[in-house]
């Protein structure tokens, strides 16, 4: 008998130090563009994890000039794959850069959020913002839709990837010359503001 629960509490204790897998699903701010490789913030964020002791591997599954259709196409595949504990889902400023609907872009974060969910994934949506040359309206409905698909589909949310780089007195300083993509320097900032909803959801 005790060494029938000795084996039960091994188990157990060999299922507890499981790594999580963090799927992270996102564009060009999270592909490394115009950067070199290993100093974009998903992998800063593996360093971080390191750093802190904390037992799970990323998988960085992000693409440059990604969409949330592109991404919500892949999504399935890439759950059963890799079978993630975590979702960092990074999409949607490409649809806005496109003009997509943004019923769109909001119907398929929903989506992948609760592909996801269902697949046993805690989901983090990362949200971006557009300059208000495409209008104060669309730039604040499109703001507002992370915080909105977070809130109805229970997932966390970091508001803007961007803050501190974007919104700073000189911007341009922490972009490469198409100002549209964050420098190096940048980077530490982005994950910065995606690491403490993350480690919440790690903890």
């Amino acid at each position: 008998m005790a060494a029938f629960w000795t084996g039960v509490l091994g188990s157990c204790a060999a299922g507890a130090a499981q790594p999580a897998t963090i799927l992270v699903l996102g564009d060009s701010l999270s592909a490394e563009y115009g950067l070199r490789r290993g100093s974009g913030w998903v992998a800063l964020l593996e360093q971080r994890l390191a750093r802190e002791k904390i037992a799970a591997r990323v998988v960085n599954a992000s693409i440059s000039g990604e969409t949330t259709s592109g991404g919500r196409s892949r999504l399935p595949a890439l759950l059963s794959q890799h079978r993630p504990s975590h979702l960092v889902l990074e999409l949607g400023g490409n649809d806005a850069l496109r003009g997509l609907p943004l019923t769109m872009t909001q119907d398929n974060l929903s989506w992948m959020t609760q592909a996801a969910q269902k697949a046993g994934a805690k989901v983090l949506l990362v949200g971006m913002q557009v300059p208000p040359n495409y209008g104060a309206d669309y730039a604040r409905r499109f703001a507002a839709l992370f915080v909105q698909v977070a809130r109805a589909q229970k997932a966390a949310v970091v508001p803007f990837l961007l803050q501190g780089v974007a919104d700073g007195p000189d911007p341009t300083r922490l972009f490469q010359p198409d100002r549209i993509h964050p420098r190096e320097e940048a980077h530490p900032i982005m994950l910065g503001n995606v690491w403490p909803e993350l480690k919440k959801l790690l903890s």
